[in-house]
């Protein structure tokens, strides 16, 4: 059998550190005749290299004087250097224990920059580069080989390093942290082959053997993202200046979100006319997310595709087509563009919430506890926005001036106020105060503005200020789908219901995926119940409650349509199901909405819905 690293045979004598073992017999051999099975913890580095089999059809012979070599000026000495204790090659791959992840790290990294020396200068395709990855945990172990699922963790989290490039599990980040300099990204979970938790992984950051020669940026602690050049396809000179202008009006819609990092159009059309590496991109800008996309004509007609991939991954997010009519570029550039940044932001969002959920919690940075936060809101529930308001308060703690964070928090007091979860004078106070620090501390931010007038209308705030709080906001940033539905509560409030309706449906069509979609329907069903649509409104209303069944404004506005409908039995049944009782917090709707007519068909609904016969 040919072997990548050559080792002596099994039974030869005793392991030396950095001597390259094969195993004769299968671990489920051993297992099975229980030849002294002995467990112990141990840093287990598992390497291959990569493209191997590649290498070895193009030149195999050389491939192997090659890597012999290697072993000898590189894998030998820096082995030996650091207590590695059992290793064994085969094919290519090398597997190795440390009994200290101190140890296994710095061996990975010095092997990694020196592989990548033995590189400089060589054509890309005669490279022989390693992928790394590294695990600690309780390996079984015999006097010749190791085995286990820890042992399978660091050959997995190897296959998903890059060629160059080491990848540890969360296991190994936590022994080593603070004990090496070391700068990593984090991948998140990671679902293993064969392995039946998913493993927390991260990549190490090492500028020796970033595959553009030049060092991995630091990201941002917000979403960070750069929209490439799109591809003409058809080469169509008109066609390219619609490409390059509309990449530009992307990027510009989106860089009106305050909450994302976007990098500029200059940066990154650098790449333009070239094949890229979606991670190098990412490594290159410092950005986390990447979008990418083509321009085809057909015709008049225009078919734009764009998708955005999470650039420590290569991990595709979204994809979608457009097509338009060539009558008016620029309208159609506009249109588009907006379309984009609007599904792209709160995609980010929800993204780096996941992101943010899946970190411990003792390792979140004030921007995760925003994050966190925001999340807990979503549900409208009391124990949710308990948890919700304890995440902003810290967040807040370490940045008193977070505009979003303090917004966000003033959003959670209201929701106590609106809801009866406390005292409504304390609740109130809470509310008001930190919505004045929010627009103190960001004024110009649209997100925590909006958010802001959200809070002040759960507060009963007159609406024409928050009309032009909201308006003023979305004036700076037109694709913001979460502007939009608060708009739409606020018009519905204030009675305008078919603009509210039509500021629903905005929201909805820039947000599609439908991340707040029991919003829509809750307030679009309202809208329909003023305007005695009642069939209508209560569909809307029925499929919020699948959506969101803890929500309560849906709850409210149900029982009542059910009492106008006449079916005052169902009425007053879903009443007592959901809580609704008489004299109830409902009453508080009287203070929230501003035309008096709507107002009382609401109220006089719920009280027919709270009779008792």
């Amino acid at each position: 059998m040919k072997s990548g690293f050559h080792s002596p045979a099994h039974g030869s004598g005793p392991a030396k550190p950095g001597v390259l073992l094969c195993s004769e017999r299968s671990q489920g051999q051993r297992i099975l005749a229980g030849e002294g099975i002995q467990r112990r913890l141990a840093a287990v580095l598992a390497a291959d290299v990569a493209g191997y089999g590649r290498l070895m059809n193009v030149d195999e012979e050389g491939t192997l004087a090659r890597l012999r070599e290697l072993k000898k000026v590189v894998a030998d000495p820096v082995l030996a250097a650091h207590r590695s204790r059992t290793v064994k090659a085969r094919s290519g791959r090398l597997l190795v224990e440390f009994a200290s992840a101190v140890e296994a790290f710095r061996s990975a990294t010095e092997l990694q920059c020196a592989m990548a020396e033995q590189n400089a200068g060589a054509a890309r395709d005669r490279r022989i580069e390693l992928r790394i990855g590294i695990h600690v945990g309780e390996i079984i172990f015999d006097e010749s080989d190791i085995f286990g699922d820890n042992v399978n963790i660091a050959t997995r989290l190897e296959r998903i390093a890059e060629p160059g490039g080491i990848c540890m599990s969360e296991a190994a980040w936590r022994e080593i942290r603070g004990k090496v300099d070391i700068a990593c990204d984090d991948l998140g979970p990671q679902l293993l082959k064969n392995i039946s938790e998913p493993v927390r992984a991260w990549r190490v950051r090492l500028g020796a053997h970033n595959p553009a020669g030049s060092p991995a940026l630091a990201l941002p602690d917000k979403p960070s993202i750069a929209v490439l050049p799109f591809q003409n396809v058809g080469g169509d000179p008109e066609q390219e200046y619609f490409a390059d202008g509309l990449v530009e009006d992307i990027t510009i819609a989106l860089a009106r979100f305050k909450s994302l990092f976007v990098i500029a159009r200059n940066s990154a059309f650098t790449y333009k006319g070239r094949a890229v590496d979606i991670k190098q991109v990412g490594r290159e800008l410092g950005v986390r997310y990447v979008m990418e996309g083509s321009v085809r004509k057909a015709g008049a007609r225009l078919r734009i595709a764009g998708e955005l991939i999470d650039a420590s991954t290569g991990a595709n997010l979204w994809a979608d087509k457009f097509d338009g009519v060539l009558e008016d570029v620029f309208e159609l550039q506009d249109n588009i563009a907006s379309r984009v940044a609007g599904l792209i932001d709160p995609l980010l969002l929800d993204t780096e919430i996941k992101r943010a959920r899946e970190r411990p919690v003792p390792d979140l940075t004030t921007y995760d506890l925003y994050l966190r936060g925001l999340n807990l809101i979503r549900p409208w529930a009391r124990n949710s926005v308990a948890d919700a308001t304890a995440f902003l308060e810290q967040a807040i703690e370490r940045d008193p001036h977070f505009g979003p964070a303090l917004a966000s928090l003033a959003l959670c007091h209201a929701q106590n106020f609106l809801n009866g979860w406390g005292d409504a004078a304390v609740e109130s106070e809470k509310a008001r105060v930190l919505a004045r620090r929010a627009r103190d501390a960001a004024p110009n931010d649209p997100m925590t503005i909006i958010s802001v007038a959200g809070a002040l209308l759960n507060l009963g705030e007159d609406t024409h200020l928050l009309k032009r709080m909201v308006d003023g906001a979305l004036a700076r940033n037109p694709s913001h789908a979460i502007g939009w539905m608060w708009s739409g509560w606020i018009r519905t409030v204030s009675g305008e219901s078919e603009l509210a309706i039509e500021h629903f449906e905005i929201s909805q069509r820039l947000d599609p995926r439908a991340s707040r979609r029991a919003f829509h329907l809750t307030g679009m069903g309202i809208c329909r119940f003023w305007q005695r649509r009642f069939d209508q409104a209560a569909s809307l209303l029925e499929e919020s409650l699948d959506e969101l069944p803890s929500y309560a404004m849906t709850k409210w506005a149900l029982a009542a349509c059910y009492a106008h409908m006449g079916r005052l039995d169902e009425a007053r049944d879903f009443a007592a199901r959901h809580g609704i009782v008489p004299g109830g917090q409902w009453l508080k709707i009287g203070s929230l909405y501003g035309d008096p007519e709507q107002r009382e068909m609401t109220l006089s609904g719920l009280r027919l819905a709270t009779e008792r016969s």
